[in-house]
């Protein structure tokens, strides 16, 4: 996979201070989820994570690891607007 850029930017809060981080791809992502992700790690993140695998694997659309992450987000309340 060649890791093309989703058809709109997720736009998350990254930090307590209110930073924004635009994630715009599966490798942005899939590094946001890991590295970054703010509190509790429940089934949405999970979900969010395999999706960027089974996208890695073209087994999986890009715009499932979107929606997925987009999902894990607004549960964890960091997603900003949408």
């Amino acid at each position: 996979m060649q890791n093309p850029k989703f058809t709109q930017p997720v736009i998350v809060r990254a930090s307590a201070q209110g930073a924004e981080t635009i994630i715009t791809d599966v490798y942005e992502c899939s590094s946001f989820l890991l590295r970054k992700w703010p509190g509790k790690r429940g089934p949405s993140h999970r979900a969010a994570l395999q999706a960027c695998h089974d996208a890695s694997a073209d087994k999986k659309p890009i715009s499932s690891v979107r929606r997925a992450f987009a999902l894990a987000a607004r549960e964890a309340g960091i997603l900003v607007g949408q």
